[in-house]
Formats: structure tokens, C-alpha cells, sequence
């Protein structure tokens, strides 16, 4: 367990990091959660906000465990350098479009849009948010959206070879992106201009992509290891 801790403490900064992003994808859905709770309702809306977002990251660490079987499968030889290859590049790429110097990774969010216009339709049925199992599997649903950062850190997750793991690296990577969509769902103007500005932006991206390079097959790996 003392080996995992590294990586658990890298996947809640990765969440924490990508708050400017998240703003953009999902900063939205949270503004529109809240609208849609109801009058009577609203005295429990932190309490709805955080079961909505419990659904969400319940989503990705049910992502985590199944594409962590197959990092498990692959794992040792060729295949798992490769695995995590790709996944240091993944992560490289989402640094530099949280610091805006290149937008190409919302391309791989096209992967995820034929699975997302058969579930986007079941979200309808519960809303509004009236009651804890409805913000619950609402938010469940919504875990599945197209999302470039997820699908980068879901496959460095996978990339570890053991399922369980990957799946508690997706739930701490979810609890990291929980104060940013909070925030926005309680329409806390201070922190989410905060993670607006550029500065922020370009020292996030710079960390996500210094941990990409460090994700990166190669003797350094050792190195670190040994320290």
C-alpha cells in the first residue's frame, strides 16, 4: 500500500489541477443541476450537489476497474510499455490544454460519443432533482461524459496492471474534482475565477505534463523508484 500512496496523492492533484477544466466541461451541467432542484428543495442542495457527485466518481472508479482488467491482462513485457506510453502522452497532451498551448486531446473525446447519445437521453428522466437516488444516478450518468482529462487519467490508471488499484486511483482522481464543481454548483464566484486565471492554468498544465514525462517508461523510472 505504501507504493500506491505516490500515485493516489498524483491522481487527487491531477483532479485538483484539472478544476479549469472541468469548469468548461461540466461547470455547466452543475449550473443547471442546480436550477433544476427544485423551490422546496433547496434548503438540500449541498446535500443533492453531493450525492449528484458521488454518482459521478462512482462512474469513473466503475471505469477504472473494468479497463483495469484489461491493463491487468496486459500487463508485463511489450504491451504494458506500450499501455503506459500512450498514457504519458495522454497526460502530456492534457497538460498543455490546461495551459492552453494546444487543444488537440478534445479529440479523443469523440471516443466516448457514441456510448454518450444512448445514456444523455436517461438523464431526462430524473430531473429534477428531487430526491438523493435521483441526484445519485443522475450524476452516475453523467460520470460518462466524453471528457478528455478522464479518459487520459482513466488509462494511466489502467496502466498500473492491477484493477483495483486503477479503481481507487479513478475514485481519488473524482474526490480531486470535487471542490471545483462544488464550488460552481453553490456558485462560489471567488474560487472558480481563481481557477480561470491563466497563471493558474499555465502552473497546473506545467505539473500535469512534468508527471506525464515522469509516467514515461525509461531509465529515470529506476531512479525515482530507488528514491
Amino acid at each position: 500500500m505504501t507504493e500506491l500512496l505516490p500515485l493516489l496523492l498524483s491522481a487527487l492533484i491531477l483532479g485538483l489541477l484539472g478544476g479549469g477544466h472541468c469548469l468548461g466541461m461540466c461547470g455547466g451541467l452543475m449550473g443547471a443541476l442546480t436550477l433544476a432542484i427544485p423551490a422546496e428543495q433547496r434548503s438540500r442542495r449541498l446535500q443533492l450537489l453531493l450525492t449528484y457527485n458521488l454518482g459521478r466518481i462512482l462512474s469513473y472508479a466503475g471505469a477504472g476497474q473494468l479497463l483495469g482488467l484489461a491493463g491487468w491482462a496486459l500487463a508485463g513485457g511489450v504491451a504494458e510499455t506500450l499501455l503506459r506510453t500512450l498514457a504519458a502522452l495522454l497526460l502530456i497532451a492534457m497538460g498543455l490544454y490546461l495551459a492552453g498551448w494546444w487543444s488537440g486531446l478534445t479529440r479523443v473525446e469523440a471516443l466516448g460519443r457514441g456510448l454518450w447519445r444512448h445514456l444523455q437521453p436517461l438523464t431526462r428522466r430524473f430531473m429534477p432533482v428531487n430526491s438523493l437516488p435521483r441526484a445519485l444516478i443522475l450524476g452516475a450518468l453523467w460520470g460518462w461524459l466524453p471528457c478528455g482529462l478522464v479518459y487520459s487519467t482513466l488509462l494511466w490508471a489502467s496502466s498500473q496492471g492491477n484493477a483495483s488499484h486503477s479503481a481507487l486511483l479513478m475514485l481519488t482522481f473524482g474526490l480531486g474534482t470535487w471542490p471545483v464543481l462544488l464550488a460552481t454548483g453553490l456558485a462560489a464566484e471567488r474560487l472558480t475565477a481563481l481557477l480561470r486565471q491563466r497563471g493558474v492554468r499555465i502552473a497546473g498544465g506545467l505539473l500535469v505534463m512534468l508527471f506525464g514525462l515522469w509516467t514515461l517508461p525509461g531509465p529515470h523510472q529506476h531512479w525515482l523508484m530507488g528514491h
